[in-house]
């Protein structure tokens, strides 16, 4: 997926326009959660993901492991737009605690898979990157609605 070249994550993991075009606040003028840079580059790890698990051996491990990776790098964008629907401070919230956690557990399953062999440490180490950028995102996303409480 590619990124709207006029549209930046600000420190919240929204959107902000480019340059002197002032900034676009999250449930303000957005109209979409697929507007969100975070659910955005959500999205682009779960196709990685797709892409990665393509090659994994027919073996009983390999496709346990391949179907709990799908469903937690999936989870991620998928609770970024279920929270973003709701679009009620707590509510919001808890989807992104959601999202979050889905993140750890995303890099939980790619050391797994490193481990057993199934992704080099070169994909281990760009899956973990990605994740950790969702967490950090998702996680000044939680404080900007908690201080708004």
């Amino acid at each position: 997926m590619q990124h709207s070249e006029e549209l930046r994550p600000d420190e919240e993991g929204t959107t902000s326009k480019a340059e002197g075009e002032g900034k676009r606040e999250e449930g303000i003028d957005m109209k979409d959660f697929r507007e969100l840079i975070v659910w955005q580059k959500a999205m682009d790890l779960f196709e990685q993901v797709v892409n990665d698990v393509e090659g994994f051996p027919n073996k009983r491990a390999a496709r346990v492991i391949e179907d709990q990776v799908l469903r937690s790098s999936g989870s991620i964008s998928s609770n970024i737009a279920e929270g973003y629907g709701r679009r009620k401070g707590k509510e919001y919230e808890y989807y992104l605690y959601i999202s979050r956690g889905s993140t750890n557990e995303t890099i939980d399953w790619y050391e797994k898979l490193k481990r057993l062999g199934y992704v080099t440490e070169e994909v281990f180490g760009k899956r973990e990157a990605t994740c950790l950028e969702l967490r950090a995102m998702l996680s000044k996303m939680i404080d900007t609605l908690e201080k708004k409480r």
